[in-house]
């Protein structure tokens, strides 16, 4: 297949595009160097991918609409992977428009790019952060998500309810994701798992934030891909409407539109992250011991009920191992850097 995916220099849009290189597929990649972490990682993942001759690049900005429409023109793609975005709780209480140009403006223009081109399938990256507070565990698709406690979930929530009208209006297939904490090598700078690493090979103390009290239900790479690659040929149609009694699909009434959870289903506290860190590193941590920060929730858990329904799949990649991938890949990521 031709498939043209956003967001091809970040870390699940290049795990995913080597993935089906790997399996013969003709991938165009789009995404913008943006200085939100090293530029350097991006640029690295963009080299690794272009060693392949299946894969093409374009360098641009989602907000870009003419560049990102000829792209994708040039590609005719038969599915678009829309991965690209602004990421990080945190930073969007410190770049609000950022968050507005990239999820809001740039996923508009992705679905005209998918009204234009009418790929068979739209797939579309969202996060667990749209549940917000949710006391009710596992998160399910069905939960309410009407109360994001950051503007990065606003935005991501924004993108799911324009999507869920394409589709109704233009009859675009379009399965939206929610990632719940994903990681793995050539992971985020920004995120936990690496941040704890790098300070640990620094000889720094990490912070630990809510006083170590709150859950993430952690996904590991390699299962969130394979959850992906399942998922594209499931292109949402009343034919693959799950019964009730194996999972609440979220199959809209009013178009090919439907959202799944995509996470490890089994969240874990974050001290108990920390000791399986300091495990794989055979050295204890120094720890700051701090507050919950602003809009951050206080656990994760997915209910993956609706992914198995659909794919007969499940992620499988425990923790421990996962954590030793990365720490296993950090330590040659440094030495080649």
């Amino acid at each position: 297949m031709r498939v043209f995916i956003t967001g091809t220099a970040g870390f699940i849009g290049f795990h995913l595009a080597q993935r089906l290189l790997t399996e013969g597929h003709t991938v165009h990649g789009y995404d913008g160097m943006t200085e939100y972490y090293d530029v350097r990682l991006k640029r690295a993942r963009v080299e690794r991918l272009k060693r392949e001759s299946l894969y093409t690049h374009t360098e641009a900005m989602l907000e870009n609409m003419d560049a990102l429409m000829a792209a994708a023109e040039a590609c005719q793609p038969e599915i678009i992977i829309h991965l690209a975005a602004q990421a990080g709780v945190r930073y969007s209480l410190e770049q609000p428009r950022t968050y507005i140009n990239t999820n809001v403006i740039g996923s508009f223009n992705i679905l005209e790019v998918a009204r234009l081109l009418k790929p068979q399938h739209l797939l579309l990256a969202s996060t667990s952060s749209v549940y917000g507070a949710n006391e009710k565990v596992p998160f399910e698709e069905v939960d309410k998500t009407d109360e994001p406690m950051t503007l990065y979930a606003a935005t991501k929530k924004s993108m799911e309810v324009m999507a869920h009208s394409y589709a109704h209006l233009w009859k675009i297939p379009t399965t939206a994701f929610r990632f719940f904490t994903v990681y793995g090598p050539y992971g985020r700078p920004d995120m936990a798992l690496f941040k704890f690493v790098n300070a640990a090979d620094r000889n720094e103390a990490i912070d630990v934030y809510g006083m170590g009290q709150h859950a993430r239900d952690f996904t590991y790479i390699d299962d969130l891909v394979e959850a992906i690659v399942r998922l594209i040929p499931v292109a949402p149609s009343e034919d693959n409407r799950v019964p009730d009694d194996q999972a609440h699909d979220t199959l809209s009434r009013l178009g090919p539109f439907r959202v799944v959870n995509l996470g490890g289903g089994q969240p874990v506290s974050l001290m108990s992250f920390i000791d399986t860190i300091e495990e794989a590193l055979e050295t204890p941590l120094k720890r700051n011991m701090l507050p919950l920060q602003k809009g951050d929730v206080p656990r994760t858990y997915a209910s993956t009920r609706l992914l198995q329904a659909l794919t007969g799949f499940l992620p499988r990649i425990g923790l421990k191992d996962g954590v030793t991938h990365f720490v296993n890949w950090f330590r040659a990521y440094n030495v080649k850097s």
